[in-house]
């Protein structure tokens, strides 16, 4: 069956950060969406799914608890997102971790538990959105396409020091993307990534302070120090300065000639 023209979309690691911001662009702009963490977080996915329905009207968002490294998990995801927004068009593998360690300090289940999560979580949710968007068959002519969309990060072109395992995380969702574009073309599914910076989340809090105790310096001011040496705009980014690149152009019509690339939104810190 051809798809609705109703556009939904699926962002995983949605309940806060940059992910919250991509899903809250995405119904903003009329999308009907599922807000996806671990269940440890699901207090948050209930908040921001009340919240975007009172926006958006009631069931323009539903909530789901998955861990994406669990590829049932991920399956029935889709499977429940499909039976209450209608077929799947958008896919955004967002879900990501980070541990701030001196290579030689990262155990091998440090290594594993960021490769789980940061790859293999983007594989799970990359090949069970395309299987699911192939069954649903080829969307109307003139309309915009399926998309898949993944987090990589500037580190997938340049890696910092103390996040080494984290680095090779991203550089392997940016090959993944590559290579995945390129077999799914043929079924008219688009398949991108996106590359922050230095962005003002929980995630770079705790990369504040770790690296504030290894270099020695007060919490804020690793952040500080890095936006403004290393950031053509001179500042940290915001969750929306991320979110108006994927949810405004990687998942619309206006990127519907491009796919099997890695987009960075950083300020001015990596040129490619």
């Amino acid at each position: 069956m051809a798809p609705a023209e109703k556009r939904t979309a699926i962002v995983t690691g949605s309940s806060r950060g940059i992910g919250e911001a991509i899903i809250r662009r995405l119904a903003k702009d009329g999308y009907h969406v599922c807000v996806n963490d671990i269940s440890a977080n699901q207090e948050g996915i209930d908040k921001l799914v009340k919240d975007l329905n009172s926006q958006h009207g009631e069931g323009s968002a539903i909530g789901y608890a998955a861990d994406v490294t669990k590829s049932d998990q991920v399956e029935k995801m889709i499977e429940e997102s499909v039976q209450k927004l209608g077929p799947l068009t958008v896919m955004v593998a967002n879900a990501g971790i980070a541990k701030i360690k001196p290579i030689l300090e990262v155990s091998d289940e440090d290594a594993r538990s960021i490769f789980d999560v940061n790859y293999f979580g983007v594989w799970n949710c990359y090949t069970r959105a395309a299987k699911q968007m192939i069954k649903q068959g080829p969307v109307k002519e003139g309309t915009t396409g399926y998309k898949i969309i993944g987090c990589a990060s500037i580190v997938a072109f340049k890696p910092f020091p103390i996040l080494t395992d984290y680095s090779a995380s991203k550089w392997a969702v940016r090959g993944l993307t590559q290579g995945f574009a390129m077999e799914m073309s043929k079924h008219k599914i688009q398949v991108n990534a996106y590359a922050p910076g230095i962005v003002g989340t929980a995630m770079w809090e705790e990369i504040d302070r770790k690296l504030g105790e290894l270099e020695g310096r007060p919490i804020g001011e690793t952040v500080k120090k890095y936006s403004q040496e290393l950031t053509a705009m001179g500042r940290v980014s915001t969750p929306d300065d991320v979110a108006k690149v994927v949810g405004g152009f990687l998942c619309g019509s206006d990127s519907d000639f491009v796919t099997g690339q890695t987009l960075v939104v950083d300020g001015g810190i990596i040129y490619t």
